[in-house]
């Protein structure tokens, strides 16, 4: 997991990760003042199962939380990354 880079595009709402030339994303999106919403992520399929969506959720998360954002996930991937998973 860990040889993957990780680069935040503020502009563009995302975190990307470059897998031998295709690329691999988390986007979100800002609810208000305080809270963000983490609602997608994609990562192509020769690099599934290499550990690159996790780093993207975690980087996107340490991000959130350095920045005082409360996080949500409309993506169910981060949500089970995240742990936020709760019974309905």
């Amino acid at each position: 997991m860990s040889h993957f880079q990780v680069a935040h595009q503020p502009g563009q709402c995302s975190f990307v990760a470059d897998c031998d030339g295709a690329q691999a994303l988390l986007t979100y999106r800002r609810l208000g003042a305080d809270l963000v919403d983490f609602n997608h992520t994609y990562v192509p399929k020769a690099a599934r199962g290499s550990g690159v969506a996790e780093k993207l959720v975690r980087t996107a998360a340490q991000w959130a939380r350095s920045e005082g954002y409360e996080i949500v996930a409309s993506c169910w991937y981060a949500r089970r990354v995240l742990g936020l998973d709760a019974s309905d």
